[in-house]
């Protein structure tokens, strides 16, 4: 009896790892062994990523702000707990976007918190 090969669907699982593994170098993007290899380690750095990118965004926005509310003789940590006491609704995010393009409307919410 032949011996059966894979056929259609393992070449379209292997030509879908090729196609992640465009734009490795050598073998890494030629041979399946090696591109599967490296497109799965490239999918969890991807992964980490992620997570990374939203942590550092965080820490830029505290910094930021906790340079703002230095500006104005205060502290972060002061100015986030009086805001969390006067219910004033605006994230971190928001807030270092107006701390670093409006800062007198920053001053403004420095003043109102209070």
């Amino acid at each position: 009896m032949a011996r059966a090969r894979r056929g259609f669907k393992a070449r379209r699982r292997r030509n879908k790892v090729l196609k992640l593994a465009k734009g490795f170098h050598f073998s890494r993007r030629q041979k399946y062994y090696h591109a599967a290899e490296t497109v799965k380690r490239a999918l969890h750095y991807r992964y980490i990523g992620r997570r990374l990118l939203k942590r550092d965004m965080r820490r830029l926005w505290i910094v930021r702000i906790s340079a703002a509310a230095k500006a104005l003789d205060g502290s972060y940590s002061k100015l986030m707990g009086n805001l969390k006491k006067k219910n004033i609704g605006l994230n971190r995010k928001m807030l270092s976007e107006i701390a670093a393009r409006d800062f007198d409307g920053f001053k403004a919410i420095y003043e109102a918190s209070k």
